[in-house]
């Protein structure tokens, strides 16, 4: 089966090329926007793209490609610099993505895999009340936005040609190569830093890149797969005191957890202009995926412990 992967320098495509490498099924045509100096099985192509837009051609290296799965994207950045952050991100993951798909659905493709953010349900959850797919959308940034824009484009698109169209609304990503909070989190524990984050008691999902790469499988073969959404997360919510001591079992490293009220951390989080991280740290995001597990008959491979020894 002939796939394209887009977005194969980033942390999720790459590991989904090494991944589908190993696998005789596939062959793959992989979007770098520069060229990987690693050597590539033999059944990856590599492609230089120098970014998504609305105008680029895709033709010839669609043709021939049954299923794309399309993770490129222009990300969410916590300090933006450009000066209307939702037309930027309008331009590469609506504009960009839906010039893709539709030549894609010229051409044949059979079915466009679109990797999505939970971040178009929202930023929160209530205790103990997780999102399910049936909730109404509910972004509150610019890319979360974006990414709500480009799904409804993407299924009206599905409705309009027939292309097949599936799309993915992960959590919060952890495995070998992460950066941002996880990274961060790592290294605090194996410093041994003593950390006031011992009495949080919030519930947030995660997934294990095995898991996320599982389901991405998953979705290209299996005929309930189209035109569907689907959440996908470990299935095993934690707080964020617990995740830190899960993260030093896995590190071999004692937990130096102190048990200060979470609404003094949050007052002093706002007095360094902190508050959208410590709303991370102390507030709730939790998914249902029993949908994601009854139409695709589908179990997380891999268990927290197992994803983050993996990390570590």
């Amino acid at each position: 089966m002939e796939l394209l992967i887009t977005g194969a320098s980033g942390f999720i495509g790459s590991a989904l090329v090494r991944l589908l490498s190993q696998d005789e099924r596939y062959r793959v045509r992989a979007t770098y926007r520069s060229l990987p100096q690693l050597q590539l099985e033999s059944r990856i192509s590599p492609l230089l793209i120098p970014g998504l837009s609305a105008d680029w051609d895709w033709r010839r290296d669609l043709l021939g490609v049954e299923v794309v799965v399309h993770t490129a994207a222009r990300v969410h950045v916590m300090d933006e610099t450009v000066d209307d952050p939702l037309e930027a991100f309008r331009q590469v993951n609506v504009a960009g993505t839906l010039n893709l798909a539709q030549q894609a659905a010229e051409v044949g493709v059979r079915r466009f895999i679109f990797l999505s953010s939970i971040k178009v349900n929202g930023e929160q959850t209530p205790l103990g009340r997780p999102f399910s797919i049936e909730d109404p959308p509910n972004p509150v940034d610019p890319y979360a936005q974006s990414k709500l824009e480009a799904e409804s484009a993407l299924l009206q698109l599905a409705a309009d040609k027939g292309m097949e169209v599936t799309i993915i609304r992960p959590v919060l990503v952890y495995g070998p190569g992460v950066k941002g909070n996880v990274q961060t989190m790592i290294r605090w524990v194996r410093r041994g830093i003593p950390l006031p984050l011992g009495a949080i008691n919030n519930r947030r999902s995660l997934v294990a890149l095995d898991n996320l790469l599982d389901l991405i499988v998953t979705t290209i073969h299996h005929p309930q797969a189209a035109n569907r959404r689907f959440l996908v997360s470990d299935g095993d919510d934690v707080s964020t005191t617990e995740l830190l001591q899960r993260l030093a079992v896995a590190l071999n490293s004692p937990s130096r957890l102190l048990s200060v009220p979470p609404a003094w951390i949050q007052r002093g989080a706002e007095l360094l202009g902190k508050r959208a991280f410590a709303q991370r740290l102390l507030g709730s995001l939790q998914v249902d995926i029993a949908a994601t597990r009854q139409q695709l008959d589908w179990t997380p491979p891999v268990t927290m412990a197992q994803g983050l020894k993996q990390l570590v």
